[in-house]
């Protein structure tokens, strides 16, 4: 179903720098659906794609780093699609999944000392 759903493009206005968060998209306009990456690097390449950094990582770099990377690029998209967990879970069983995130506004940083809650 969301991947039915996709969304505009919007102009690139940062580099996709290490800690940047990204919307996947295909080559063709306006793809983006609900895939995202952090870029683990300096990716300036995808800024000439289109590609359009909207988020940050401002503190905990190191657990992106640590998110297991064995399977590279190996899990089939269609299959994602049409099976989901239960493919991903046969096929790549260490793989590591986001359970949790927040996003943290200006008035928690200002609160908690710049975001950090302790977890």
């Amino acid at each position: 179903e969301w991947r039915e759903n996709t969304f505009r493009d919007e102009p690139v206005r940062q580099n996709n720098t290490a800690g940047t968060i990204t919307f996947a998209k295909s080559a063709m306009p306006h793809s983006r659906t609900t895939q995202l990456f952090v870029n683990l690097g300096d990716n300036h390449p995808l800024d000439q794609m289109g590609f359009a950094p909207f988020a940050r990582v401002v503190e905990g770099m190191e657990v992106v780093r640590a998110i297991n990377d064995e399977y590279g690029e190996q899990p089939n998209q269609h299959a994602i699609q049409m099976q989901g967990n239960a493919y991903l879970e046969a096929e790549f069983p260490e793989l590591d999944y986001i359970k949790r995130a927040r996003v943290i506004g200006e008035e928690d940083e200002d609160e908690s000392g710049g975001g950090d809650d302790g977890q």
